[in-house]
């Protein structure tokens, strides 16, 4: 194993592929303690590599807003490039196998690691590393990400994944009354995987006579209108105010369980160990579901929605565990 001492991981979106990236901090401290880990994110997603203990410190880079201009925002490049330059890294692991991660990779002096050009899934990313690695394109994410830190850091994986993380101390506000929650994650970025307002209301009716409140959060002006509607069927449902990440963060790990379609806070929730069912009716969750043990419940696939009824049952069952 090498002796290592300061690492830097690049993982800058999406919400739900840096969740998937925790494990590789709790497998990178359990094999190197002393270890100093930074982290470059995108800076939308900034408060989430925060709630894990073993890094050391957050990097955010703005990826999203200079792409709309990159000339325009070419003075703010070069600072974060030379930022990152003149830090000193043993190195520098590159787990999303994106062009734009692997230049980032790039702007640090030291050696460079990430997928082959056979498991990246930009292949021409792999030209910028100096160590490449092959990773099985038919394991979950999550897996991907630990097998490539441990061929790159020199250890064997050992035992279930472990996201390390817990909630942001925040008091609960005073919007969200005193007793127990669910969550109803019904947004998400694509119409084709959003489950019907009939369902989430039969779910949420449920809910309620097992006397769960049902707390409805969202991000956008469609998100809280649907948010609306569906509290104004549900009896005693909260639509809360717009929420930063840490405050969902927050909110996420208070509650008795988590029902979601196919969004990065459905991942947080079940990375946060709460009980979570995973709604897929667009993509498959073999590869990018819900990963979290046995309290986390992926259902449907492609064009396969499932019903509340069984939603409801796959809920019971990781409430259970």
């Amino acid at each position: 194993m090498q002796n290592i001492s300061n690492i830097l991981l690049i993982k800058t979106s999406s919400l739900g592929d840096v969740v998937h990236n925790f494990p590789v901090v709790t497998d990178i401290r359990s094999h190197f303690p002393d270890a100093s880990i930074d982290w470059v994110v995108e800076e939308n997603f900034a408060a989430l590599p925060a709630l894990h203990h073993g890094v050391r410190e957050v990097i955010p880079v703005a990826l999203r807003r200079w792409r709309k201009s990159w000339w325009a925002a070419r003075d703010e490049i070069h600072a974060s490039c030379r930022n990152l330059r003149a830090r000193h890294y043993d190195i520098v692991l590159d787990t999303q196998g994106l062009l734009k991660s692997a230049l980032i990779a790039r702007c640090v002096r030291t050696t460079r690691c990430g997928f082959a050009w056979d498991s990246a899934r930009e292949p021409l990313a792999s030209l910028l590393y100096h160590r490449r690695f092959s990773v099985a394109g038919d394991q979950h994410a999550v897996e991907r990400n630990r097998r490539l830190a441990g061929l790159a850091l020199g250890y064997q994986l050992e035992g279930a994944a472990d996201y390390g993380i817990r909630p942001p101390a925040i008091a609960r506000p005073a919007w969200l009354a005193e007793g127990v929650y669910a969550v109803l994650l019904h947004a998400t970025s694509r119409a084709d995987k959003l489950w019907g307002e009939a369902n989430w209301i039969a779910l949420g009716r449920y809910l309620h006579e097992k006397n769960l409140r049902c707390v409805l959060p969202w991000g956008s002006a469609a998100e809280q209108a649907r948010s609306l509607r569906l509290a104004e069927a549900i009896p005693d449902a909260v639509v809360p105010p717009r929420l930063s990440l840490n405050e969902a963060a927050a909110l996420l790990g208070g509650a008795q369980a988590a029902v979601g379609v196919d969004t990065g806070l459905a991942h947080l929730a079940a990375a946060l160990g709460v009980p979570t069912v995973g709604i897929y009716t667009a993509t498959d969750p073999a590869l990018t579901g819900l990963c979290a043990g046995r309290s986390a419940v992926n259902l449907g696939n492609v064009n396969r929605a499932p019903d509340a009824a069984a939603v409801l049952a796959a809920l019971h069952q990781a409430m259970a565990c």
